[in-house]
């Protein structure tokens, strides 16, 4: 995740000591750190997006983790530190057992943050929301109203989640947005931050479009576009800080963001962007993302890189521990993660922005081309900006 607030804004956030090695929580290194963890609790979902990656629809689905597997899988990443556990799904809330697993992690000291579509909250599970713990809910949005709508694969769907982020502000649950960049939701893009305003929400997630799961059928962005966005998302961010009205507002699955802000900065303000490429260069960008500061665990207990990167499994949490088998460098795809430098080829290899932007996002170069290693597809920069020096 690039946080847009904290670099373009120089505004502290709560993650910072993880993500940017500042404040009193502050990691020691980026390479060090232990992996936020994105769990797929279920794969039943009562929605059918057109760009899911997991590909969920409203169904049973056999040999997920039962209850049993599911806490002693609580146990290990309690015991192992992880900075924080995402809760997702398909629908994390159609799962039955939710809330008492999410207890038992509370009470097991782990950060809870829950992704959900949030069709399925009213007062009663807002209220469940917030007394169990949770720092953070994520309601999944992908444009106003019927663009919506039409991407949720169910009519009122907005509507529905909108009521839920009023439920969870009325009982005082820290709620946010979850976006999907494409050709449909940024025609949107003002409105939603006009949205963001006016409903007093107070984090919103910007996700650029991966090719996985329904996913590779969805349409991306061109490059122009894709930067386009971006732009208007900074734009956007750095008027509700100046207007002393801030918000968390991040963007997420494209590292060209981090040089790109760095770009914009040097353009506007020097010594804010020398202070912003300290931090940049501390976070590593996707060096430090997959494989290292991001892992999955999907349904059925199987381990990934990350969450769309489902076709590369390095073992799963039946046989070992997650612990040990983030700890295994004799896993040769976390191996070269780790050490992508020396795996990646193409245009990436040669850019000048390489220790910011970390060699882009492998999911998508996996996804589109088949390639894991070679240039990120969604890389928007030109050939004139990743020549200069960083």
């Amino acid at each position: 995740m690039f946080n847009v607030t904290r670099i373009l804004c120089d505004l502290e956030q709560p993650m910072d000591g993880h993500r940017y090695g500042r404040g009193h929580d502050a990691e020691k290194s980026a390479r060090g750190r232990r992996p936020v963890v994105v769990w797929n609790v279920t794969r039943t979902c009562n929605l059918r997006c057109v760009h899911c990656y997991s590909d969920s629809e409203a169904k049973h689905y056999d040999g997920e983790l039962n209850h049993e597997e599911a806490l002693k899988l609580v146990d290990d990443l309690a015991d192992y530190g992880v900075p924080a556990l995402l809760l997702s799904g398909g629908e994390p809330l159609a799962r039955p057992d939710l809330f008492e697993i999410a207890r038992y992690a509370r009470k097991k000291g782990l950060k809870l943050t829950l992704s959900t579509n949030g069709t399925l909250i009213d007062r009663k599970r807002a209220e469940a929301i917030k007394e169990t713990g949770f720092t953070y809910v994520g309601i999944s949005f992908d444009g106003m109203g019927a663009t919506n709508d039409l991407f949720r694969g169910r009519p009122g769907a907005f509507e529905r989640a909108h009521q839920a982020i009023r439920e969870l502000r009325t009982v005082g649950q820290k709620v946010g947005l979850r976006l999907t960049l494409t050709p449909q939701t940024i025609a949107d893009l003002d409105e939603i931050f006009d949205f963001i305003e006016r409903e007093g929400i107070e984090r919103a997630c910007f996700y650029h479009l991966v090719p996985a799961g329904r996913g590779r059928a969805a349409t991306t962005l061109d490059l122009e576009a894709a930067r386009g966005a971006v732009s208007r998302i900074f734009e956007r961010t750095l008027d509700l800080a100046q207007r002393g009205d801030p918000r968390e507002i991040l963007t997420v699955d494209n590292h060209a963001d981090a040089p790109f802000a760095y770009l914009t900065l040097a353009a506007a303000s020097p010594q804010r962007a020398a202070k912003a490429r300290e931090m940049l260069l501390w976070n590593g960008g996707a060096s430090h993302s997959t494989g290292r500061g991001i892992g999955n665990i999907d349904f059925y207990g199987n381990v990934h890189p990350d969450q769309f990167m489902q076709q590369i499994t390095l073992g799963n949490v039946r046989d070992r521990k997650f612990s040990e088998i983030w700890e295994d460098d004799s896993i040769a795809t976390l191996a070269e993660l780790r050490d992508r430098s020396a795996q990646i080829s193409g245009r990436c290899a040669s850019c000048n922005f390489f220790d910011l932007c970390g060699g882009g996002f492998r999911a998508r170069s996996l996804g589109m081309t088949g390639d894991m290693w070679g240039s990120d597809p969604g890389c928007y920069l030109t050939d004139e900006e990743i020549a200069r020096s960083a």
